[in-house]
């Protein structure tokens, strides 16, 4: 091969070697990009979970209560009798 045609060769590998590498850092920026939403958005979800964690607690408690309630209200009518 003559020294021009090589030098065209490598020319042409050079330029789509560095098509191939814009084309992999664009992809690399988009899947870096929806990483970064998609801890956003789980940091949110966990905040969400931890709030209703925290406003569930006393669901349980009350639900005791009013047991409790049902049964004195039972017994005070029973004993009313």
């Amino acid at each position: 091969m003559p020294d021009g045609e090589v030098a065209l060769a490598l020319a042409e590998l050079r330029r789509s070697l560095e098509l191939g590498l814009t084309r992999i850092d664009g992809q690399l920026a988009l899947l870096v990009q929806r990483s970064d939403q998609t801890d956003k958005e789980l940091a949110d979800l966990q905040d969400r979970v931890a709030s209703l964690e925290r406003t569930r607690w006393p669901l349980p408690t009350i639900a005791a209560l009013a047991a409790v309630a049902s049964v004195v209200v039972v017994l005070v009518r029973g004993l009313g009798e």
